[in-house]
Protein backbone atom coordinates (compact mmCIF):
# COMPACT_ATOMS: atom_id res chain seq x y z
CA UNK A 1 0.00 0.00 0.00
CA UNK A 2 0.94 3.64 -1.21
CA UNK A 3 0.88 6.49 1.34
CA UNK A 4 -1.36 8.85 -0.24
CA UNK A 5 -2.03 12.51 0.83
CA UNK A 6 -5.07 13.04 2.89
CA UNK A 7 -7.19 16.04 2.10
CA UNK A 8 -6.37 19.14 0.00
CA UNK A 9 -2.09 20.82 0.63
CA UNK A 10 -1.98 24.14 1.29
CA UNK A 11 -0.28 26.30 -1.70
CA UNK A 12 2.99 27.19 -0.70
CA UNK A 13 3.11 30.99 -1.10
CA UNK A 14 7.38 31.28 -1.71
CA UNK A 15 7.41 28.42 -3.96
CA UNK A 16 8.92 30.12 -6.81
CA UNK A 17 5.98 28.30 -9.26
CA UNK A 18 2.94 29.35 -7.32
CA UNK A 19 4.56 33.14 -7.24
CA UNK A 20 4.69 32.66 -11.32
CA UNK A 21 1.23 31.37 -11.47
CA UNK A 22 0.03 34.08 -9.46
CA UNK A 23 1.43 37.45 -11.08
CA UNK A 24 0.16 38.77 -14.09
CA UNK A 25 2.24 38.10 -16.74
CA UNK A 26 3.90 41.26 -17.27
CA UNK A 27 5.53 40.59 -13.77
CA UNK A 28 6.98 37.41 -15.06
CA UNK A 29 10.56 38.69 -16.63
CA UNK A 30 11.31 40.92 -13.60
CA UNK A 31 10.74 37.87 -11.12
CA UNK A 32 12.67 35.28 -12.99
CA UNK A 33 15.22 37.43 -14.23
CA UNK A 34 15.60 38.23 -9.63
CA UNK A 35 14.43 34.39 -9.67
CA UNK A 36 17.53 32.98 -11.56
CA UNK A 37 20.11 35.78 -10.91
CA UNK A 38 20.03 34.36 -6.67
CA UNK A 39 18.90 31.04 -7.57
CA UNK A 40 22.44 31.31 -9.40
CA UNK A 41 24.28 33.04 -6.67
CA UNK A 42 23.27 30.26 -3.99
CA UNK A 43 24.23 27.74 -5.85
CA UNK A 44 27.81 29.30 -5.33
CA UNK A 45 27.93 30.68 -2.35
CA UNK A 46 25.76 28.86 0.54
CA UNK A 47 25.13 32.15 2.55
CA UNK A 48 23.02 33.41 -0.28
CA UNK A 49 20.03 31.12 0.08
CA UNK A 50 19.08 33.54 2.64
CA UNK A 51 18.83 35.91 0.16
CA UNK A 52 16.92 34.20 -2.41
CA UNK A 53 14.58 32.84 0.55
CA UNK A 54 13.82 36.89 1.08
CA UNK A 55 13.62 37.13 -2.16
CA UNK A 56 10.73 34.66 -2.14
CA UNK A 57 9.15 35.94 0.08
CA UNK A 58 9.11 39.31 -0.77
CA UNK A 59 7.89 38.68 -4.48
CA UNK A 60 4.94 36.44 -2.36
CA UNK A 61 4.30 39.62 -1.22
CA UNK A 62 4.04 41.32 -4.16
CA UNK A 63 2.09 38.87 -5.94
CA UNK A 64 -0.53 40.19 -3.35
CA UNK A 65 -0.46 43.77 -4.08
CA UNK A 66 -0.50 43.22 -7.85
CA UNK A 67 -3.38 41.11 -7.66
CA UNK A 68 -5.68 43.77 -5.41
CA UNK A 69 -7.98 45.47 -7.73
CA UNK A 70 -7.05 48.97 -8.80
CA UNK A 71 -3.23 48.54 -7.86
CA UNK A 72 -1.54 49.17 -11.10
CA UNK A 73 -3.81 52.40 -11.32
CA UNK A 74 -3.13 53.56 -7.40
CA UNK A 75 0.78 53.44 -8.59
CA UNK A 76 0.85 55.32 -11.30
CA UNK A 77 -1.54 58.30 -9.65
CA UNK A 78 0.83 57.97 -7.03
CA UNK A 79 3.79 58.41 -9.28
CA UNK A 80 2.17 61.36 -10.92
CA UNK A 81 0.94 63.11 -7.64
CA UNK A 82 -2.62 62.77 -8.24
CA UNK A 83 -5.28 62.10 -5.63
CA UNK A 84 -5.34 62.06 -1.54
CA UNK A 85 -1.58 60.94 -0.37
CA UNK A 86 0.82 61.49 2.67
CA UNK A 87 4.25 61.93 1.62
CA UNK A 88 6.61 59.22 3.60
CA UNK A 89 8.29 62.37 5.64
CA UNK A 90 4.97 62.75 6.81
CA UNK A 91 5.07 59.52 7.96
CA UNK A 92 7.96 59.55 9.31
CA UNK A 93 6.65 62.60 11.12
CA UNK A 94 4.33 61.31 12.45
CA UNK A 95 5.53 57.92 14.20
CA UNK A 96 8.42 59.88 16.11
CA UNK A 97 8.47 60.10 19.75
Amino acid sequence: MTAQPIGRFEEDPHDPAVILARLPEREHGRFLAEYQAAAEAATHEVWRFKELTALLHRWSLITVAVNAPGYYEAREDARLGIGDYVTLEEVIAERRP
